[in-house]
């Protein structure tokens, strides 16, 4: 990755531009937490690290008059390094107007106080971290800090990118950063570590922030654009704790939710970092139980991982994050693998211990406040993970459950007995239905169901994907509800691919949508766009649209954060096409767009029309990701 070179971080302090009262001093020199004379009792510092130079610059400029409006006469000293893009959003930040570079400013009282110009930087750079970290603590000495880093979220690989640069911040630069930074300060630890971006409430991440900071909010599920609601860092006036300033996040980012609509697919959580030494612990034990056991546990530890809450999904696996909720994953393996149960009731215990709190909603019920990475199959596997901090015992583990999956006798691997499926339609739609051979059933993970139309060329054009059921008495079955999603904008509209997943007494189910977005200079239909994945939260009941949010996705760091996008752009749902060799290709719908403005879209469950040929599918894995399939061709009556 490039680096740009450090940059000493020059505050030029102007008239009035100081929150602190007269005889505080913002120069002097470093000084421990509580230790200086300056830093008033109970008193906080506040640092915002905004890597807007992206598609998420419009959603920060937004975050950044919210926490403008904190009241800081006497209250938190709020200093924000923030990065702006040429090519992005236009949007004034208040007096500020709009500018390409970074800049640092203060904030509070409803005003932005420029403090230094820094010109095109790389925020992706360590070095300019641990810079800001050690300067802003200098001149704001106060007896807490807390330091917040905003933008796209991948878990694990970390945090980023700044585009002017095509650079992230590794988990590895994190500690760098935060290590450096915090020495030259003379502080020991941060008191609050935020990350206002998705998916960066992983074991990995608040593992490898441990040593840094006491506490660590961040969110397991990706984060809508709205972000966090920073007018509730106003609690910070009074002499809080950490505690008490994290719920106060949390409890703004729900209101917050609610007023925006995006309630009923969000998480986050509040950990105690000082705490992780236990679950450091209970991890590796776990992992190593898992480890000793190898082929012998494989099986349920397959099933249980398929039947556990996961975030970052995508039907387009190569784009998955594949995390998944730590303590339900655990718990599931311990009640169905009771030797395992001791190491099981240790990670449950230490991961309660490290939660504080944490919210999930009707599409993450469950959801404990952290999670893991554990990829379903080695294809989907990234071996950067080895590289990363706080992964070796469970990147070890991994290893042995991949290993003992490609060793599954060819006579063990998941396959039906026979090879033609009973396929029948009731008032639920179409139902398809075969029989595992019994050898293999209990290496058997997961089954699905997929669906899609067939051309007049035999191409199979797919609709959708959903989990299937596996029965005691050895067979699989899954119903089509002989639906298809339509995307309109009131002039065209276009049949989207669905990824369905709910279970049969859940109150609403997810769909999740690959999606290709064409910005305004973008030629339609060429290979220059975004990859993005729309994720829609339905009723189950009444079928009804809830929610829905576009995520985009950005493929040198995986992460993901809210798509924004130009209503002269255009977005194109993308289908999985088979064609007669067999190959599966991702391809736009039609040769028709929808024009992007988001919020004018609609969104149609629509009835498949009598006589279409339609292709239904049903499979079936095991936990070494042998699958074996078996299909049939009906004409809807």
């Amino acid at each position: 990755m490039r680096r740009a070179a450090a940059v000493g971080l020059v505050f030029v302090m102007l008239a009035g531009a100081c929150s602190r009262t007269d005889d505080a001093s913002i120069s002097g020199e470093p000084s421990a937490r509580g230790e200086d004379a300056a830093a008033e009792d109970g008193s906080w510092t506040i640092l915002q690290y905004s890597m807007a130079d992206n598609n998420l610059e419009e959603f920060m400029m937004v975050d950044l008059e919210e926490l403008a409006e904190v009241e800081s006469d006497d209250g938190p000293n709020i200093v924000a390094l923030v990065d702006r893009s040429e090519e992005e959003s236009e949007v004034a930040l208040g007096d500020q107007g709009d500018w390409a570079g970074a800049r640092i400013l203060r904030l509070g009282n409803g005003e932005f106080s420029t403090l230094s110009e820094l010109g095109d930087v790389n925020t992706g750079d360590p070095a300019l971290l641990a810079d800001f970290i050690s300067e802003s603590i200098k001149e704001n000495p106060a007896d807490h800090y807390g330091l917040v880093i905003s933008d796209h979220g991948a878990s694990w690989p970390g945090i980023g990118p700044d585009d002017s640069f095509d650079d992230s911040l590794e988990l590895a630069e994190l500690q760098t950063a935060l290590g450096d930074g915090l020495e030259a300060a003379g502080v020991e630890r941060l008191d609050v570590l935020g990350f206002d971006a998705c998916l960066m409430a992983s074991y990995e991440v608040a593992s490898a922030m441990a040593p840094f900071a006491d506490r660590m909010i961040a969110s397991e599920q990706l984060e809508p654009g709205h972000g966090w609601d920073y007018r509730s860092f106003q609690v910070l006036a009074d002499e809080v704790d950490a505690d008490t300033f994290g719920r106060a996040v949390i409890e703004g980012f729900a209101e917050q939710a609610v007023e925006s609509d995006t309630e009923q697919d969000i998480t986050l959580s509040l950990l105690d970092l000082t705490k992780m030494g236990a679950l450091d612990q209970a991890i590796e034990d776990f992992a190593g139980a898992l480890t000793e056991r190898g082929a012998n546990v494989a099986p349920v530890v397959g099933r249980e991982r398929a039947s556990t809450l996961e975030f970052g999904r995508s039907p387009d696996e190569t784009e998955a994050s594949h995390v998944v909720d730590l303590r339900m994953l655990a718990s599931q393996i311990g009640v169905e693998s009771l030797d395992l149960s001791e190491f099981t009731d240790e990670v449950e215990k230490s991961l309660n211990d490290v939660v504080v709190q944490s919210i999930d909603s009707p599409a993450n019920l469950g959801a404990s406040g952290m999670t893991i990475y554990f990829p379903p199959a080695v294809d989907y596997y990234d071996a950067g993970y080895e590289d990363a901090p706080s992964t070796g015992p469970w990147s070890a583990f991994l290893d042995g459950y991949y290993g003992s999956g490609a060793e599954i006798p060819d006579t063990d691997q998941a396959r039906f007995v026979d090879a033609e499926p009973e396929v029948f339609f009731d008032d639920d739609g179409v139902n398809i239905q075969a029989e595992i051979e019994s050898a293999t059933t209990p290496n058997v993970a997961d089954s699905f169901i997929r669906y899609g139309v067939v051309g007049d060329d035999g191409t199979v054009t797919y609709l959708g994907e959903e989990p299937a059921t596996s029965f005691d008495d050895g067979t699989a079955q899954g119903t089509y509800d002989l639906t298809e999603l339509v995307i309109s904008d009131g002039e065209d509209e276009a049949r989207a691919y669905v990824d369905l997943q709910f279970e049969e007494d859940d109150e609403v189910g997810t769909i999740d949508v690959p999606i290709a977005y064409y910005g305004p200079d973008d030629e339609a239909g060429g290979s220059d766009y975004q990859d993005a994945l729309l994720s829609i939260t339905f009723d189950t009941e009444s079928g009804d649209v809830l929610q829905e949010t576009y995520y985009a996705y950005h493929e040198n760091t995986g992460g993901y954060g809210e798509l924004q996008t130009s209503p002269e752009g255009i977005v194109v749902p993308e289908v999985l096409v088979l064609d007669d060799d067999g190959g599966e290709t991702w391809e736009p719908t039609s040769g028709v767009g929808l024009f992007a403005d988001l919020p004018s879209l609609s969104y149609e469950l629509r009835p498949l029309a009598s006589g279409t040929l339609l292709q239904i599918e049903l499979g079936v894995t095991d936990f070494g990701d042998n699958a074996d399939i078996v299909s049939a061709e009906v004409e809807l009556p």
